[in-house]
């Protein structure tokens, strides 16, 4: 069953994933909630654009699956809240699962949970939480024969960063992606290096567990389709982009755009053909 799971999450023709990101209510910071205010609405022009994922929470699951039809993205549920993305860090860092995650993904038909794995400076009681965090998900994710995709997420100092922002140091991500790995992932969720052209590195330490690349910020179109281009070449198994879709001027546009360059080897050049042109 895990199998048939991960054969709705992958695209059948070019076993790459695209998945979209919009879970980003769930972290309480309202710089997070750009882009999805109206989420239902963001769910139908990501449905239409069609993406092979849309991930989303517990509570808003249901805006994707409750559309009729087989052809909408696979569902993958976020099953852990965290407050350390903010500009000034709370006084108690804290990363928590909902309860039953694997079962409760069974009920809303998802095809995989994703839980992260983070690495803070001077915050080692939250990578802590992170591991017990895994460690219960993981058996419960055997038994309901569910996907389990961890997020090793690297961050800055906050006070050099002021929030959200990842460490693209090589040398911090290979060991967490390794950590993951270790720890029962079905799929690695990672950060893109500094410099992308050492990115076969993540893919290598990974081993036979794919790996979908996070969008990071939010960063120009050029840059973005190319690091994509780089990183499908470096063989990456797909992407997981939220802010640079769902706070773009044409998300649809750019959903095609990269799905183009995941899928059917488009350059980045040729994928920009998708974006309107700005108005």
């Amino acid at each position: 069953m895990k199998a048939f799971r991960l054969n709705r999450l992958f695209n059948s023709k070019s076993n790459r994933c695209f998945d979209v990101a919009i879970d980003h209510g769930f972290f309480n910071e309202r710089g997070f909630l750009q882009g999805i205010e109206n989420l239902e609405e963001c769910v139908r022009t990501l449905v239409k654009a069609a993406p092979d994922a849309i991930q989303l929470t517990i509570g808003q699951a249901e805006l994707l699956q409750r559309i009729p039809g087989k052809e909408k993205p696979a569902l993958v549920l976020r099953t852990d809240v965290a407050n350390v993305y903010g500009a000034e860090l709370p006084r108690a860092l804290f990363s928590r699962m909902i309860g039953n995650a694997a079962e409760q993904a069974v009920r809303l038909d998802a095809t995989c949970v994703v839980v992260n794995l983070f690495r803070i400076p001077g915050q080692p009681e939250v990578t802590d939480q992170c591991i017990e965090n895994i460690l219960k998900i993981k058996p419960e994710c055997e038994r309901w024969c569910m996907p389990l995709m961890i997020e090793p997420l690297v961050f800055r100092p906050n006070e050099q960063a002021g929030g959200y922002m990842v460490d693209g140091d090589l040398n911090k991500i290979l060991p967490l992606v390794r950590q993951a790995v270790e720890l029962g992932a079905d799929i690695i969720k990672a950060d893109p290096t500094d410099d992308v052209s050492v990115y076969h590195k993540i893919v290598e330490i990974a081993g036979r567990i794919p790996v979908l690349v996070r969008g990071g910020g939010k960063a120009p179109d050029a840059e973005i389709l190319d690091r994509t281009e780089k990183l499908i070449q470096q063989g990456a198994a797909g992407i997981v982009y939220g802010r640079n879709i769902i706070q773009h001027r044409d998300p649809a546009g750019m959903t095609r755009a990269l799905m183009a360059i995941v899928h059917d080897g488009a350059t980045a050049t040729e994928a920009a053909k998708f974006i309107a042109a700005a108005k």
